[in-house]
């Protein structure tokens, strides 16, 4: 068969360019080869775009897309503007001149017509201060069932997901979900009716209802617009103004040690890369050049962003530095390097000194302090192992395994104040940096679930304006960790609470800004603990994914803690001792 093109006529030079779908019946071997060598060089260059068989882009289509997966028997053709992270199923074309931009997913056979624009993307427009093309951008993202037709110059917005079957009529402006195997038109589109109703029957025009829209969905929308806005959140805490450029907590705080790893860990997990304020190398200098070589430690930034002189001979019982052993510990580790020099203060801990520091912990007035405390010796003794420094572990987990209270599962002791709080959020920090940094098993395990569950009842902490990342997180990672072990045990009761505390957290998020630490209060405001921050986004992006995998969705977010708070053990330890002498249970 000789093509229009192949017989020279005038004006169809560039007939498959326009008429893609017949490119692999009809365009000649030459044409083939060079439609393949392009593909192949495509996908070369980009690991992250996929092309199924007998897939066609035109050469003048503008395809600019971060990921782009064609089904097989997929088109692009002439003057398609693609765009973001498109994904299609088989047998679907993008027609002459039509626009598809943003993260787009498609099932099979959605045919697109001409001119038609497919936007999963927004432009921020809240503060009139600003000019709007200067305001972050959002993105839910669209998604579109299989057989589904859009005629020409049809647009859908961003957070729209179009049913199976159905029929977007030439020029609707679709603005809601469109209901399956339904025929929509107008602006804003409406049902005109139904595809599996009588073909002579008529209803009447009814407006588009939306359809709750699934955890899955919601929660890939989240995570889409926290990776777009990223690069802002942190550009907002970052002041080139002290010490060659520092981030804060917040645009009008001070900058502090923490500071600097909320950002690393926010950027690692949204972005995959450190900060773009300042090169990796010099991130990784600044923050092994805090470590003060004598004891191990790390002080506090002074009011003019440099590290503040050491205390003489200043150890775990520093609070502050304990602290900064786990944060810049693990924000080093993010950047693929290590503290420099050994924890000396614990380097030189025996058996008996940690039994000693352990027992000498607060554990009846302030359980959390104690657990903290827990934590912070744990992960030095983790990144001592850097240095060949293995530690006095024995003495570590025995104390632990010998001083659990089997009533409730947890250490320490309630108070009157404050019911189970301090004990549960004192669980947290403990099992942290031990039986999670280790992958230890732990000890009456379905008596914490209960003291957890307990403890989410108690209206003062779990109220949806009092909540903070800090009560969150220290019921979500407990619940998480002692899943494996517990198996359904009040399986529908921590499916209850993650899904209630999962759709409080996602309704907190503030647009360019983040996460406040605490939840907006109705009568301060975004003020205070409730302004976002960095420490706030940090928090609450790993509560949100504990609790979408503990409701078996966290693979829609996309992304996975993999700094201080990564669900995997950072180190495994050789417990055989432990197990013969009976310290940990075999």
């Amino acid at each position: 068969m000789t093509t229009a093109s192949e017989a020279g006529l005038p004006f169809d030079r560039t007939h498959f360019d326009y008429s893609p779908w017949s490119f692999w019946a009809d365009a000649s071997d030459e044409q083939k080869q060079r439609q393949l060598a392009l593909q192949r060089a495509l996908v070369g260059a980009r690991p992250d775009h996929v092309l199924g068989d007998r897939t066609f882009i035109s050469e003048l289509a503008a395809v600019q897309t971060d990921t782009l997966e064609l089904g097989d028997r997929t088109y692009i053709a002439a003057n398609a503007y693609v765009t973001g992270k498109v994904r299609t199923g088989r047998d679907c074309t993008i027609n002459p001149s039509a626009i598809v931009r943003g993260e787009i997913r498609m099932g099979d056979a959605v045919r697109i017509g001409a001119f038609a624009s497919i936007i999963g993307f927004n432009h921020g427009f809240a503060d009139t201060e600003v000019e709007i093309f200067r305001q972050p951008l959002t993105s839910k993202g669209i998604v579109i069932g299989d057989d589904v037709w859009i005629g020409s110059h049809v647009t859908i917005l961003d957070g729209i997901t179009v049913g199976e079957k159905s029929i977007l009529a030439a020029g609707a402006v679709v603005t809601k979900d469109v209901p399956a195997g339904v025929i929509v038109g107008g602006n804003p589109a409406r049902v005109i009716r139904s595809r599996f109703a009588s073909a002579t029957a008529e209803a009447t025009p009814q407006p588009l209802e939306p359809k709750p829209e699934p955890l899955s969905g919601r929660l890939a929308r989240f995570a889409s617009t926290a990776r777009v806005q990223a690069p802002a959140i942190l550009a907002r805490s970052w002041n080139p103004q002290v010490a060659d450029g520092l981030f804060s907590d917040r645009p009008d705080a001070a900058p502090t040690v923490r500071a600097q790893c909320d950002a690393i860990e926010i950027s690692s997990l949204l972005l995959g890369r450190a900060p773009d304020q300042l090169p990796v190398d010099a991130q990784i200098v600044r923050l092994q050049s805090y470590q003060d070589p004598e004891t191990g430690l790390v002080p506090s930034l002074g009011v003019d962003g440099l590290i503040e002189t050491p205390t003489p001979g200043a150890d775990l019982n520093d609070g502050e530095a304990a602290y900064h052993v786990e944060c810049v510990g693990y924000a080093l580790d993010l950047l693929g390097a290590r503290f420099p020099h050994a924890i000396r203060s614990v380097v030189e801990m025996s058996g008996d000194d940690v039994v000693g520091f352990l027992g000498s912990r607060s554990w009846r007035t302030r359980a959390w302090g104690a657990g903290h405390d827990v934590d912070a010796l744990g992960t030095a003794l983790l990144w001592n192992l850097d240095h060949g420094e293995r530690g006095a572990f024995e003495a570590y987990f025995g104390w632990l395994f010998t001083h659990v209270d089997p009533v409730t599962g947890m250490w320490g002791h309630p108070r009157a104040e404050d019911g189970l709080l301090q004990i549960v959020n004192g669980y947290y920090r403990l099992t942290r940096g031990s039986f999670a940094q280790y992958g230890v098993p732990l000890p009456y395990a379905e008596r914490a679930v209960d003291t957890v569950l307990a403890h989410t009842r108690d209206a003062r902490f779990f109220e949806p304006e009092s909540l903070t990342a800090c009560n969150v997180l220290d019921v979500a990672h407990p619940l998480w960790l002692l899943r494996p072990q517990t198996g359904s045990y009040r399986s529908d009761d921590v499916r209850t609470l993650a899904s209630s505390l999962l759709d409080a957290a996602l309704g907190n998020w503030v647009d360019g800004e983040g996460f406040g630490f605490q939840a907006p209060s109705s009568a301060s405001g975004l003020t205070g603990p409730s302004a976002p921050g960095l420490q706030g986004t940090e928090m609450w992006l790993s509560i949100v994914w504990l609790l979408a995998d503990l409701l078996g969705e966290s693979e829609a977010l996309g992304y996975r803690p993999r700094g201080i708070h990564r669900p995997e053990p950072a180190r495994g330890i050789p417990l055989d001792d432990f197990v013969r002498s009976g310290v940990v249970p075999g």
